[in-house]
């Protein structure tokens, strides 16, 4: 293979599986103090794409309930990514308050919760395709402004082109991952998270509101769903409804090859598996996700606790 061709596959790599990290993230941050799947994550994914699509003014097709709507502003790419993917995020408070703590409270099995979760998404996935359909969305080609639609990083005998949108991808979620790397680590939100992640009786004896950490940790969750939709969006489209479905699946993939409950495991995993797909050739790209789950297979046979987990130890 070609060396320019082996860095573009490498730079699209990523790319992908800086999304498939940062989608990962939410899914980590919940089993981290709960214990639980959200498998209402990937319906916010879906969520957080059509809410920045409707904020840039962009208008809905002529099927379901709101037909034909478009809303009377036009915000820019990234303050309607910011704007939506803040609206994901309530959305996975009302989740949390909803679907989870009434179970959180009378102690109910963690696979009930897990049911709870599954049926939430399976209500948000079919309400928006009662409401706007279920055809596929194109943002618009303006969206990063005047952006060039690629940019080579070889030379013009040999050409490396990368798509904008990919270092867009790339470099939002590499600031959000160092950000909310360098929060958890450093800053007392942080510690009390991660107090609560370890200890929710003791946490809550030493002072801090557990509920409190709860729900931030959704909203967090939920947001970074919310931000990971709208970019895969905005790369190849919202391809409808269930849009999140495939990406909830790789991030199951994501935090088992990382290791549950760990964070940089929850970014090497989606580093990982991006990179991977990458490498599939074109006339096999229909089994890149066979690729990604055959890795988690070895991952599991090998090593079950996942690259950067540990062992659960039960106490008897």
């Amino acid at each position: 293979m070609d060396i320019s061709l082996l860095l573009q596959n490498f730079l699209n790599g990523l790319s992908i599986g800086s999304i498939y990290a940062i989608f990962a993230l939410g899914y980590t941050l919940i089993f981290s103090i709960l214990g639980i799947i959200n498998f209402a994550h990937g319906a916010l994914f879906t969520l957080g794409a059509y809410f920045t699509y409707a904020l840039m003014g962009e208008a809905f097709g002529f099927n379901g309930l709101l037909a034909n709507l478009q809303l009377p502003i036009k915000l820019p790419f990234f303050l309607a990514l910011l704007i939506g993917s803040t609206l994901a995020g309530f959305v996975g408070v009302v989740i949390e308050y909803i679907a989870f703590r009434p179970l959180r409270k009378r102690k109910a099995d963690p696979l009930l919760t897990v049911v709870s979760s599954l049926g939430v998404a399976l209500i948000i996935v079919n309400l928006i395709q009662y409401l706007v359909g279920a055809e596929s969305y194109t943002f618009p080609s303006n969206t990063y402004g005047n952006l060039p639609a690629a940019i080579n990083f070889g030379s013009s005998d040999k050409p490396i082109p990368i798509r904008t949108v990919q270092i867009v991808i790339f470099v939002v979620c590499g600031s959000i991952l160092s950000l909310l790397t360098y929060a958890i680590n450093f800053s007392r939100f942080g510690k009390a998270m991660r107090a609560v992640a370890e200890d929710q009786v003791t946490a809550s004896l030493l002072g801090i509101n557990t509920n409190l950490f709860i729900v931030s940790t959704f909203f967090i969750s939920s947001f970074l769903a919310g931000l990971a939709g709208t970019l895969v969006g905005s790369s190849v489209s919202i391809s409808g409804p269930y849009l999140g479905i495939t990406f909830g699946l790789k991030g199951l993939a994501v935090i088992v090859l990382g290791g549950l409950g760990s964070i940089p495991g929850a970014v090497l995993g989606g580093l990982i598996i991006g990179i991977t797909e990458a490498f599939v050739p074109a006339d096999y790209s229909a089994y890149k996700d066979a690729v990604a789950f055959s890795i988690l297979l070895m991952m599991l046979l090998i090593k079950p606790e996942g690259l950067l987990g540990r062992r659960f130890i039960q106490k008897v």
